[in-house]
């Protein structure tokens, strides 16, 4: 199929981490740039992202996004202007109890910190190292609660588990893929060291998708994504143009249309540049 040119490009759709935003955690200048300048050619710009939508909101903000936000890989589509929730789609507690009794096995439960996302906080069972780490490049304040049964009361938006272990983090993937259909959870990996899981009906292909046609009215062809991992396989099929950015496995910029720089010499840039301007 041909390629859309960029006239026909209306949405421009950014992941965050690896793909905006790199090492230092931000949105480098060369990157505002390219983004301002196809907004004032009339492009409109959205986050699409892993990340929880608090942890998101700085980002959509330096980009000077006008559009819903898509948070939790497109589990929470939320309109930070006006706080209207366009959608918002859990994990059932049966699920995320069967999740937590796999994660809690003798050879797992030392090894994985085991996080839920409800009602937008971020809920342990303990400070692991790892989690601190991951508490201070998202700027959320962690809430420790022991067993993470007693946060049951609420659906769990999203379901990760984290290990430093990118083995480990692959055989759990593989292993929970076996035991679950793609009809009862949505599985995927944001970066080597996180397994994640939402609610099956959840990627950012159906939540682009949704924004693109339900929300403006546009078709795929209208549509360019950038990302640079497998959370992002699926808005990157959708897209009339996917860019996968430099450092992303090779079965992902497999799918893509374009392979841009890497996030550290402002691939997305580049890539706006190559198509839009």
């Amino acid at each position: 199929m041909q390629k859309p040119s960029k006239d026909a490009i209306r949405l421009l759709v950014l992941d965050i981490d690896g793909t905006i935003a790199g090492v230092d955690n931000a949105v480098r200048e060369p990157v505002k740039q390219a983004v301002r300048a196809v907004q004032d050619r009339g492009v409109q710009v959205a986050i699409a992202t892993g990340r929880m939508y608090r942890s998101a909101l700085r980002f959509h903000h330096d980009i000077g996004s006008t559009l819903p936000l898509m948070a939790y890989q497109g589990a929470l589509v939320k309109d930070p202007a006006t706080q209207t929730i366009y959608r918002h789609w859990t994990v059932s507690k049966d699920l995320a109890s069967q999740l937590l009794d796999h994660f809690e096995q003798p050879e797992l439960r030392q090894v994985l910190s085991v996080h839920f996302y409800i009602d937008d906080q971020l809920y342990v069972r303990e400070l692991s190292s790892e989690t601190k780490i991951y508490a201070e490049r998202s700027g959320i304040e962690p809430i420790a609660v022991g067993d993470l049964r007693s946060t049951l009361g609420t659906e769990p938006t999203k379901v990760l588990a984290l290990s430093d272990d990118v083995d480990l983090i692959d055989r759990l993937l593989g292993n929970l893929r076996r035991h679950y259909t793609p009809a009862e959870l949505y599985l995927t990996t944001s970066v080597a060291t996180f397994f994640e899981a939402t609610n099956p009906l959840v990627n950012k292909g159906t939540a682009v998708r949704y924004l693109a046609e339900e929300h403006l009215g546009l078709a795929p062809e209208n549509v360019m994504t950038i990302g640079d991992n497998f959370n992002d396989v699926e808005m990157l099929e959708y897209a009339g143009i996917g860019v996968a950015m430099g450092d992303a496995p090779a079965d992902v910029k497999a799918i893509a249309d374009w392979v841009a720089p890497s996030v550290e010499v402002d691939g997305a840039a580049a890539a706006i540049e190559e198509f839009l301007l």
